[in-house]
């Protein structure tokens, strides 16, 4: 049986975005041990770089944490049950850190940054294109 989470990438910085799931609307975070956990607010430990791998597969690491004696970031990562896995055990070389983003819609969010993210703009669009950011207002992409 599978089974299926959605979740909102919110881009917050250059190559860097904050991960919401749809249903329960709390972030992704993970703490100074590697251990990944769900916040209702918008932290630095919500913050993940977005990496484009080898085949178009896109890898998650902390913005925050990392391995102290050879600087390796510590990366998202699901177990073959999918099961998180600890940040510091996943390599970016391997599948469990591989993910295919699907958009679904884009939509326009503020920068999360007062615990709350801002109201959706616009329609589902057929392109990916990505959401624009100006100075952490809402940019209506048809207009520019």
């Amino acid at each position: 049986m599978e089974s299926k989470a959605l979740f909102n990438l919110i881009p917050v910085g250059l190559r860097v975005v904050a991960i919401q799931g749809v249903k329960a609307s709390l972030y992704v975070a993970m703490n100074g041990e590697g251990y990944l956990y769900s916040s209702d607010v918008f932290t630095p430990e919500c913050k993940f770089k977005e990496s484009v791998f080898e085949n178009y597969y896109v890898i998650y690491s902390s913005t925050l944490y990392r391995q102290q004696e050879s600087g390796r970031a510590w990366f998202l990562g699901l177990n073959k049950e999918g099961q998180i896995m600890k940040g510091n055990r996943v390599k970016k070389t391997k599948a469990s850190s591989h993910f295919v983003p699907k958009p679904i819609e884009v939509c326009m969010y503020r920068e999360p940054s007062l615990h709350e993210i801002g109201e959706k703009q616009g329609r589902s669009r057929k392109s990916s294109g990505t959401p624009t950011m100006n100075g952490g207002k809402v940019v209506n992409q048809e207009s520019t």
